[in-house]
């Protein structure tokens, strides 16, 4: 009896090592005709391999078998697995997809590669470091937005130059940096990267009929082509669409050299026909590009004696891209930027005319050049006044939609991420005309990170993995809207250990508020006008005292608001000397900064509960930050304190107002020196942006740091001191 007994304990040990052993091996069933899903297996395999999983990927979907399945409409399936798709297809859009658990198997359904491949990251990321199959979910997830696109600008032929441009080339050069940043795009459900630069074509193509166009040697240029096609395949490997964005009547010196033209401006049928051309070469000579984006501003005589009307810049345009797309042998998508379009009639026509294939993506700039502001649309960049040209979606498009361009012109140091910013921002403007976003800079280019010093908490190589969170929180949120804070925090989790990563999450959205509050208070329209992470204002969109970039105590007060939800300083300090009752529905400067002054409290309070002796580096990188921030904004809070008690001081002449502005400017001082004492020592003087074809207003002004405005803060307590 004790014999049998323990042969039968023996084999269920043997029955339990035996299960043990199978379940630590997983098979992968997908369909290799796919590069997008071959991809996507790549990235599942390794992950399970990390964890110490041993992982079998079959090439073919094999029904009898248990494991992961990744499976589309288009696949050979059997019976069983067919009525499966059947039975949860009609409810996943394009890109969407859908987990489903069974038993020992799972099953991730897209209708198209990209679902499949979004529905693989969104395995990852619920299997963790641990590869917890256990409490894995189902799921159906769909893309609010189709069109979720970041803009890049390119440091050569660049719009904006200078020495903030020319730090990246390398880098830019380098395919393994944009290997990098395309695996960052899938994990956070980017599909489109446009390429920004004035001319692109002599970097991709030498002209037939103009060869002298590109500067570049054959085998130069041969390794030119090499990057171009190499990344344009990499990227469409990984399920991301490529768009080259020009800007419009521009050639090479060496075109204009060679050939007798203006580099700008020249709208002679010679450069027409050069432009006409390259658009057709480029297309036939790079299969993998999807697309091409052209915009009407700037070099289309918008200043001068050869200014262009909305007519002839949209024939212009019909006429060399839309001209040279039509003789292409292939399809392509098109971007036609609104920028100074002038006339959305206008613009209709040409899109009409084109009668192209596919959808063409219009592009407006929310706010213009500051969308990292209110979630209130105040003003595009329509039009030079930037007055908000409703033609554009009204009467409602059907050949085109709107994609909404939210520039960051306010942050490139500090980290940032607020999700109940975008979250609100697309809620808002998510309307039956639109269907996608941009997101990026034309100031900054997220590719060498030349601001941090070199100490033990930089744990990160490029620009854009310091800035993580950013591309984080816009990218999966304009995927998913919907998408939960405790999802979107566990991130922080996976990354750092021993993190509450909800509680950093809440952290970042209250600090993170306080550029857009400024932006949201201090009117702004080109990249210049304003630079909230820096209190600066290099080209004065309104009041200007002249006497440097800082915006002091006078020009805060004088300034206007953009979103007219605020009222600013000069007009609530008139009203309430006039004894006229302030509008109940209207944000006072005083409220203003009570807001700001509570969210840097709440988050200060949670950072410090968050600091650790046992904590990363990289981890206490990102504290830092965010108490910059937080000091950063207890500083504009009692600017603007000061600035209604000097205003009030100017209209009553009573003594105490003068006093009581001395009082907040003394504590604004001090919040500075804070500012100062976490930057110091983390981060260099760092070339600023360029002001490119404008006269520099200020040639002092070559490098950014904290510390060298300092003298700014003092000169506010002067200014008011020594005023009667």
């Amino acid at each position: 009896m004790k014999k049998k007994k323990f042969i039968y304990t023996l084999l269920f040990l043997i029955l339990i090592l035996s299960t043990s052993a199978q379940s630590k091996v997983k098979d992968i069933f997908y369909n290799s005709q796919s590069p997008v899903i071959k991809y996507g297996v790549t990235r599942i395999s390794n992950h399970l391999k990390t964890s110490g999983l041993s992982v079998k990927v079959h090439n073919e979907i094999e029904p009898s078998k248990n494991g992961i399945f990744i499976l589309t409409p288009d696949d050979k399936l059997n019976n069983q697995l067919q009525k499966k798709i059947s039975n949860n297809i009609s409810d996943i859009l394009s890109e969407g997809y859908k987990i489903v658990k069974e038993s020992e198997n799972i099953y991730v359904i897209g209708k198209t590669d990209n679902g499949c491949l979004y529905g693989i990251m969104d395995l990852i990321e619920q299997l963790g470091s641990t590869c917890d199959f256990i409490n894995l979910k189902d799921k159906l997830v769909n893309p609010a937005l189709s069109f979720r696109a970041i803009k890049f600008n390119l440091p050569w032929s660049p719009y904006r130059t200078g020495a903030s441009t020319d730090i990246h080339t390398e880098t830019c050069r380098d395919l393994s940096f944009w290997e990098s940043f395309l695996d960052m795009m899938v994990e956070n459900r980017f599909n489109a990267l446009t390429l920004w630069n004035k001319h692109p074509f002599p970097y991709l193509i030498r002209a037939i009929n103009y060869p002298e166009a590109t500067p570049f040697n054959n085998e130069e240029l041969d390794e030119w082509k090499s990057f171009w096609k190499a990344l344009f395949k990499m990227a469409k490997n990984r399920g991301i669409e490529t768009y080259l964005v020009n800007w419009n009547i521009v050639v090479s010196p060496e075109f204009a050299n060679s050939y007798g033209a203006r580099e700008n401006s020249d709208q002679s049928e010679l450069v027409k026909k050069y432009t006409k051309e390259s658009v057709t070469q480029l297309i036939n000579e790079y299969e993998d590009l999807t697309g091409l984006g052209v915009t009407l501003a700037d070099w289309m005589g918008n200043w001068g004696n050869n200014q262009m009307t909305p007519t002839d810049r949209e024939d212009w345009i019909e006429e060399t891209f839309v001209e040279g797309m039509k003789n292409a042998n292939r399809k392509i998508k098109f971007i036609h930027r609104a920028v100074l379009a002038g006339d959305p009639m206008e613009m209709r026509r040409v899109i009409d005319n084109a009668n192209l294939p596919d959808k063409t993506i219009v592009e407006v700039k929310f706010n213009w050049s500051h969308g990292h502001s209110t979630p209130k649309l105040s003003l595009t960049h329509s039009n030079d006044d930037g007055t908000i040209l409703r033609g554009f979606w009204d009467p409602i498009p059907e050949n085109y939609f709107i994609a909404w361009m939210i520039r960051n012109e306010d942050f490139f140091v500090l980290r940032w991420g607020d999700p109940e910013f975008i979250k609100e921002h697309i809620s808002v403007n998510n309307h039956e005309y639109v269907d996608g976003y941009f997101v990026g800079s034309e100031g900054y280019i997220p590719a060498m990170d030349y601001s941090h010093k070199d100490v033990p908490e930089k744990t990160w190589k490029y620009a854009f993995e310091k800035q993580w969170l950013f591309y984080h929180l816009w990218g999966r949120l304009a995927f998913n809207p919907n998408e939960s804070d405790e999802v979107l925090a566990q991130a922080f989790e996976n990354r750092y250990k021993n993190i509450n990563g909800l509680k950093l999450l809440k952290a970042y959205s209250f600090a993170s508020k306080v550029p857009l509050y400024l932006a949201s208070f201090y009117k702004s329209t080109w990249d210049l006008t304003l630079y909230s992470e820096g209190f600066l204002a290099p080209h004065q969109d309104g009041f200007d005292d002249k006497k440097s970039p800082f915006i002091s105590i006078e020009e805060l007060i004088r300034h206007e608001t953009l979103d007219s939800r605020y009222l600013s300083i000069s007009k609530y300090c008139q009203q309430k000397n006039d004894g006229l009752q302030i509008d109940n529905n209207l944000i006072t400067p005083l409220q203003l900064a009570q807001n700001v002054e509570k969210n840097c409290n709440t988050a200060l309070e949670i950072v410090k509960s968050l600091r650790s002796s046992e904590n990363e580096p990289g981890l206490n990188s990102e504290l830092n930050d965010l108490e910059t921030w937080c000091y950063l904004g207890f500083y504009f809070s009692h600017k603007l304190r000061a600035g209604v008690s000097f205003e009030t001081f100017n209209l009553t002449k009573q003594q105490q107002e003068k006093n009581n502005a001395l009082e907040f400017l003394s504590k604004c001082l001090k919040q500075w020196e804070n500012v100062i004492r976490l930057t110091d020592k983390r981060y260099e003087p760092m070339p600023y942006v360029s002001i490119g074809y404008r006269p520099n207003k200020w040639p002092e002004f070559t490098a950014f740091h904290w510390k060298y405005f300092l003298k700014d803060v003092k000169d506010d307590i002067d200014f008011v001191k020594n005023s009667e």
